[in-house]
């Protein structure tokens, strides 16, 4: 079995200017700074991404045009407000062909779905997952199954990374 890579990426730093809704936000600068070090950096040091899931909010469709990542991508509005449960179920549906998904969203359901999925949450990248998971952050868990059998505690948590 291939060992599979899932690296769940909260979007960048968004502004809040007024009267725009919260799904309509955009990057503020810093975040589009972040979104391009965080491309940098799965390109660096990750498997290439085979397929993308992202948000439909403005933020997260910003977030992943500044990573620079070209791969495959669906855009799922059930990703913003997205439960630990839906986002798994998402998950799940990711073709076999796919070795490394990138997942773009929001907190909570980030933090919360790479602590649902984690076998080991007494280490290090759990620990700096707990504390927080702010803008831009990424997960990095690694599993030996295909993507419909992960399930909760399946997964290695295997890095944790703040770009700035």
């Amino acid at each position: 079995m291939t060992t599979r890579v899932l690296i769940l990426m909260r979007h960048g730093k968004s502004a809040y200017p007024t009267g725009i809704a919260d799904h309509d936000r955009p990057l503020a600068p810093r975040g589009e700074r972040e979104a391009t070090l965080a491309g940098e950096w799965i390109r660096a040091e990750q498997p290439p991404v085979g397929a993308v899931l992202c948000s439909t909010s403005v933020r997260t469709r910003e977030t992943l045009a500044m990573t620079r990542i070209d791969a495959p991508t669906t855009f799922v509005e059930d990703i913003y407000g997205g439960s630990p449960e839906q986002l798994i179920k998402l998950i799940r549906e990711v073709d076999d062909s796919v070795d490394t998904l990138l997942l773009i969203g929001h907190a909570p359901g980030m933090p919360y779905t790479t602590w649902e999925l984690a076998s080991n949450r007494y280490s290090e990248p759990a620990e700096q997952v707990s504390r927080k998971f702010p803008t831009s952050a990424m997960a990095v868990l690694e599993f030996d199954k295909s993507w419909a059998d992960i399930d909760t505690g399946t997964a290695d948590l295997v890095s944790f990374h703040i770009p700035r």
